[in-house]
């Protein structure tokens, strides 16, 4: 019983982290709207289910933080936060579980014989009132940024259920690709999902015919909120929307003059593991790739709602700003100095090898 299931996984995140942190005898102490341990200032608790010690530049979920204070390995921490939840596993679960999965599998190999669905972009909203005050409320992006995603024709609301509809279109500038999201956030969980018959071997993307390098996220979201942290208008961008990197593989195809690629993913645990293959995938390809994760927070739109929203954390990171810009042209300022989970520096074939 060492795998574990989707829902597993969240019920282990969302245990009540400053609990967690009692429990395992790490006392805290409140400071405004944030947790802070006791004798280890840099270690700081927002909304009691994600973390950070700016000392050393980690934090994450509660699972990063059994493996980080109590040594724990990834089985080890989730069984652990399972327990401290209350939850039980059991065998017939996980019975239930691979009787779904071959059914799955029978389903798929039947559905080969299905024509595809046409691709069909969602209708738009003849307003936009719902997109803007989602992403400026809630996501804290400045107007300025949204109306340049608006405008390139890659961000819309639909007009039926007012999603955002981000397009990943091909070099003639065909949508090929499409996904939606709600924003309801703040009464559950958000719908997600790919418009049926899309091509995802595309992402989301903006090109730039002058820049030879591409920062590449998980999330649309996170690219717009480096694309503001950062004040670039320009470079190319490619939103791969997982952790696969078969829209990379097609966007260095369809755009050979691209020779540099930094990868811009979530700051936890499956982004860096992520991130260390494609870095050294990309490497031995002799493209000049960086890591580039988030300082602070699980991913770069975290990093600029804590930059927006508190000026205590604020100021702990403008300290080290001088470290996210960039120097003219695409050239990465060369540092030795850590910014977060790590240094901005070129991932090295040595690395990779």
């Amino acid at each position: 019983m060492g795998k574990f299931t989707a829902e597993e996984i969240q019920i282990a995140k969302a245990v009540d982290l400053v609990d967690l942190a009692e429990q395992i005898g790490i006392p805290l102490k409140r400071k405004g709207r944030f947790y802070q341990a006791v004798g280890m200032d840099s270690v700081m608790i927002f909304n009691r289910s994600s973390w950070c010690r700016f000392s050393q530049g980690v934090g994450g979920s509660t699972i990063d933080f059994l493996e980080y204070f109590r040594n724990m390995d990834f089985v080890e921490a989730v069984k652990y936060l399972l327990e401290f939840a209350g939850y039980i596993r059991t065998g017939t679960m996980q019975k239930f579980q691979t009787e779904r999965q071959i059914g799955k599998i029978e389903e798929t190999k039947q559905k080969k014989d299905i024509p595809k669905e046409p691709f069909v972009l969602p209708s738009k909203s003849e307003t936009s009132r719902r997109l803007y005050g989602y992403l400026i409320k809630q996501r804290k992006l400045s107007k300025q940024m949204i109306d340049f995603w608006v405008k390139k024709g890659i961000l819309y609301e639909s007009g039926t259920y007012h999603n955002l509809v981000f397009v990943g279109k091909d070099p003639e500038g065909i949508p090929r690709f499409a996904s939606q999201r709600g924003t309801l956030d703040k009464y559950g969980k958000p719908f997600k999902g790919d418009v049926t018959g899309n091509d995802k071997t595309y992402g989301v993307n903006l090109v730039d015919q002058n820049s030879d390098t591409i920062y590449v996220y998980e999330a649309a979201i996170d690219a717009m909120s480096d694309m503001e942290l950062r004040g670039d208008y320009q470079n190319n961008i490619l939103v791969l929307g997982m952790l696969s990197d078969g829209p990379l593989e097609k966007f260095l195809k369809d755009y050979p003059h691209i020779r540099k690629i930094q990868f811009c993913l979530d700051n936890d645990l499956r982004g860096r593991q992520a991130a260390k293959k494609l870095a050294r995938k990309y490497t031995l390809m002799e493209y000049e790739v960086f890591v580039r994760l988030p300082p602070m927070g699980k991913d770069y739109n975290a990093f600029l709602q804590y930059k927006k929203e508190n000026q205590e954390l604020s100021s702990l990171v403008e300290k080290d700003r001088p470290l996210l810009t960039e120097t003219k042209g695409t050239n990465i300022q060369k540092i030795e100095k850590t910014v977060g989970h790590r240094n901005i520096v070129p991932y090295q074939i040595a690395q990779a090898r």
